[in-house]
């Protein structure tokens, strides 16, 4: 059952299952924080790519959850191939 007044990037149907958001999720959060650009990861290089692997990679938290599956941090990481 969906949460009610619960927006796309918070939900699954937001969510990319290789990680990060998908189009739906980013255009959802931009609708929700005026002022925000979210960009498709930029796996290639450049800037952007540093930035976010040197961030993310410093967050705390496990990369598998307690079932041996990767977290979504992981996921995003791999995403970026940081």
């Amino acid at each position: 059952m969906q949460n009610v007044g619960e927006s796309a990037w918070q939900r699954k149907e937001g969510k990319n299952k290789a990680g990060g958001l998908n189009e739906r999720g980013r255009k959802s959060y931009e609708r929700e924080n005026p002022g925000s650009d979210l960009k498709a990861p930029q796996p290639e290089g450049g800037p952007r790519k540093k930035s976010f692997c040197a961030r993310m990679g410093g967050m705390k938290g496990p990369l598998k959850d307690e079932k041996g599956k990767p977290t979504r941090k992981k996921l995003a990481l791999d995403k970026w191939k940081c």
